[in-house]
């Protein structure tokens, strides 16, 4: 049995999407045994590690969700989530706890590591890249799972912040929520770097594969209680955005420009579509039997059927810019897609510069119904995007190029509101109990979600780009790109 794992492991590393490491028949005993499946050295740095006396027990077990089946939760983008009234005192209260991961940087610096070298943005965005978090954390059942870019996925308990498991299955950068439905926990792999042979042939031919070469891409399903790998479905190119699933299917897109399908239990293929282009951080959302998401060079939103792969319809954003489209995840709902991006690039007094635009389209017929410039600023050194949200019949999004967040109306793109308080807007906002929740630079800010007011804000500390509050009762959980997790009550902000 050892044998044959390690040949198929040989054979995943060299074939995309026709090997799998899981082996018929013998799921159930590579489960049972624990045994490495991965290139990992027994008891060396990036072992697993497992503490099942810091897993949550009781009534603590039943918190949040029992699953989490796309980028921050939902199609919408919304990632809040209720609990009952009759739930115990800290369901409701929230707690306070911080957890430093393998490659934290303190949260009390207010630059990047390696600034001196590549400037305070860039080196902020590097350090998002490859040390800290991308975006948010997921939670079910009690337990917050994070990706991190420094190879190490996590699973905390989420009232005591005690580590549960932490495993590091590849040598790859994790972008992504992390997706959990039943007894799995889905990790998307892939960098955002080209080698020298894909830049060459961007020269020549004006497209290239990102991340192809560049290190082991694609799907790891682990278990959720102690962080085994149980299966791994290899990809060409990144497979940095975080999947989304539908019942028993997962979905995921690559650097390769290909959208992919999959048996989420055995990762067995179910189908492939080639699209043009190239997915950088464009999650796919899954709603009514369509899949949405967005490419880049050349930049185009696509509605493929979530049965068949087939390509339902396509759209792009006029003058739409760099890597803008595929960077983001579009949102959806009551029928209407929502996609940003940044568009026509322009020197002013010598400064790059981009104007980011939201475009809505008719989520069956891709039919465009109308559009709206958030305001030139510029150039940003990476995610050229912000993460739009939905939330009954008002988009909540945030620009890229000077922070400015806005809230539309959903059906005719009317600005209701706009507030202005961070230097760079990508995550998308969070709406719980009537208070909208927006996470940028070193501050999680609170504001009326109806006249855009804040109405306090707490200080995390570090950095946070691309993150998400993900809010779970009385408790917000936050990512950070100083490689951070930490848990703060919403009842703590402090009025302006």
């Amino acid at each position: 049995m050892d044998i044959l794992v390690r040949q198929w492991i040989r054979l995943a590393g060299a074939v995309s999407l026709t090997a799998i490491l899981i082996l018929p028949g013998a799921t159930e005993a590579i489960a049972q045994s624990g045994e490495w499946t991965v290139p990992v050295a027994p008891g060396g740095p990036f072992d697993r590690v497992y503490y099942p006396q810091n897993a949550p027990v009781g009534p603590d077990a039943g918190f949040g969700p029992r699953n989490w089946t796309q980028m921050n939760q939902s199609p919408e983008h919304n990632a809040a989530i209720e609990i009952p009234e009759k739930s115990p005192d800290w369901f409701h209260t929230g707690v306070f706890w911080r957890y430093a991961e393998a490659r934290a940087w303190p949260l009390s610096r207010h630059i990047a590591f390696g600034t001196e070298t590549d400037g305070e943005i860039e080196a902020g965005a590097v350090q998002t890249q490859f040390y800290g978090n991308a975006l948010g954390v997921s939670e079910v059942g009690g337990v917050v799972y994070a990706e991190s870019d420094d190879m190490f996925a996590y699973a905390l308990n989420a009232r005591t912040g005690q580590l549960i498991w932490r495993t590091s299955p590849v040598g790859n950068h994790l972008m992504g929520n992390p997706l959990v439905k039943g007894h799995f926990v889905y990790l998307s792999a892939g960098g955002v770097g080209f080698n020298f042979a894909n830049v060459v042939r961007f020269a020549k031919k004006g497209r290239a594969v990102r991340g192809m070469d560049v290190s082991y891409n694609g799907i790891y399903a682990l278990d959720k209680t102690d962080g085994h790998l149980i299966w791994y479905r290899g990809s060409v190119g990144e497979a940095m955005p975080t999947p989304a699933i539908d019942g028993n299917v997962l979905f995921f897109a690559t650097g390769s420009g290909s959208v992919h399908a999959l048996d989420r239990r055995t990762g067995r293929p179910l189908w492939s579509t080639h699209l043009k282009g190239s997915d950088n951080m464009s999650s796919p959302a899954v709603d009514h039997g369509q899949l949405f998401l967005a490419m880049a060079s050349p930049p185009r939103l696509y509605s493929l059927s979530a049965k068949t792969g087939k390509l339902l319809w396509s759209q792009t954003i006029k003058g739409a810019a760099n890597t803008g489209m595929g960077d983001v995840r579009p949102a959806v709902s009551n029928g209407i897609v929502i996609m940003d991006t940044v568009t026509k690039p322009e020197m002013i007094h010598g400064d790059p510069t981009l104007d980011p635009v939201v475009e809505a389209f008719d989520a069956r017929t891709g039919r465009p119904l109308w559009l709206r410039s958030m305001g030139r600023g510029p150039t940003p050194p990476a995610f050229k995007g912000g993460v739009p949200m939905i939330h009954g019949n008002t988009v909540y999004v945030g620009s890229p190029v000077n922070g400015v967040y806005e809230a539309l109306n959903l059906k005719t793109g009317k600005l209701l509101w706009k507030w202005s308080r961070i230097k760079a807007a990508r995550g998308a906002p969070t709406l719980y109990k009537n208070r909208l929740f927006i996470s940028g630079g070193d501050v999680l800010y609170v504001l009326d979600p109806v006249t855009g007011r804040e109405t306090g804000s707490v200080k995390i500390g570090g950095r946070m780009g691309i993150v998400s509050p993900t809010i779970v009762g009385g408790t917000a959980y936050l990512a950070n790109t100083w490689d951070w997790i930490v848990a703060v009550p919403v009842g703590r902000f402090v009025k302006p």
